[in-house]
């Protein structure tokens, strides 16, 4: 099923990169929840959406890029690299995060965002 997971997160990506709201949470559970080290919970796709929305905002553009995906049996940690610039600005902004994907016949159950990739990877139990 992890490579079966694997493809189901890179959709969800993809579905981010186009905005597409909606093919994004075609792959979520209805009890979906967004989970932040930094900014708490957000339970369901609405509020999930509203949070990301919101997190954006600011920004003129962004991109959310996989680079490297780990798998196991029931979650996938990808480490992330996102790229932003904010609004008014020609300065670029890059972090490299990690998130860790829980999935279940399927379904995606919980995102789960890291700051510091070794601690996403503990999280599910994998080493690099």
């Amino acid at each position: 099923m992890s490579r079966e997971n694997v493809e189901i997160v890179r959709r969800c990506y993809a579905a981010v990169d186009r905005r597409d709201w909606e093919g994004l949470w075609r792959e979520a559970h209805s009890d979906f929840e967004l989970r932040t080290q930094l900014q708490g919970s957000r339970l369901g796709p609405d509020e999930a959406q509203a949070f990301i929305e919101d997190q954006f905002a600011a920004f003129e553009s962004w991109e959310v890029a996989p680079e490297k995906f780990f798998e196991s049996e029931d979650q996938v940690v990808v480490f992330v690299v996102m790229r932003s610039r904010p609004r008014g600005s020609t300065a670029e902004i890059t972090i490299k995060i990690a998130h860790v994907w829980t999935l279940r016949d399927g379904t995606v159950l919980r995102l789960e965002t890291f700051p510091q990739r070794e601690k996403a990877l503990e999280a599910a139990g994998l080493s690099e």
